[in-house]
């Protein structure tokens, strides 16, 4: 029925008209047929000898991608997890320097301390030793001018009495003089 339609009255035509039709173009059925074979034992070689290997390289490129990506990944976390570390070190190092200066401010202010006592001690013990000292010349000194007034007291009373001083006078003429000069000290 389909082709009852056709403007071709009949099988003939048809093959007569694809015969016209292959001379101008220069299509036969023997060389279609022919390059048909070739492509085929073409396709089939290169599907046996080279989809494979090609295959494999697409694979081990796919597996070399996938591990780079998942190193690069770990990379990445190894990275984060460095940087964090750094950072935590890097706090834990600035508490323990705040720590050691201010242990080192505690240990300045102690010895500061301990040091001023020691001054305020030895500045003491300077003043203490000094006054005892002034004491002490000055013990030697009253000493030392009781003897000597006690000598001048008795030359001069000698020398105003005219006579010469027994030992019992001299010590009686000492006695009062040290008195008097005890009252008048005190």
């Amino acid at each position: 029925m389909f082709l009852t339609n056709l403007p071709f009255a009949d099988l003939n035509d048809i093959k007569n008209n694809f015969e016209n039709v292959g001379t101008q173009t220069g299509f036969t059925l023997q060389q279609f047929l022919a390059q048909c074979f070739v492509v085929t034992i073409l396709f089939v070689t290169l599907w046996l000898f080279a989809s494979k290997p090609v295959r494999t390289i697409l694979e081990r490129r796919q597996k070399t991608i996938e591990d780079a990506m998942a190193n690069a990944d770990k990379i990445k976390k190894e990275l984060a997890d460095a940087e964090a570390t750094r950072l935590s070190i890097i706090q834990k190092a600035n508490e323990q320097a705040n720590k050691i200066i201010a242990e080192a401010e505690k240990s300045a202010a102690i010895v500061t301390e301990q040091r001023a006592k020691e001054a305020t001690r030895q500045a003491e013990d300077i003043v203490k030793n000094a006054h005892e000292a002034s004491v002490l010349d000055r013990n030697r000194l009253m000493e030392e001018l009781k003897r000597h007034v006690g000598e001048l007291v008795i030359q001069t009373a000698e020398k105003v009495t005219g006579k010469v001083l027994t030992t019992e006078d001299q010590a009686r003429l000492n006695r009062e003089t040290l008195r008097q000069l005890g009252a008048n000290n005190n």
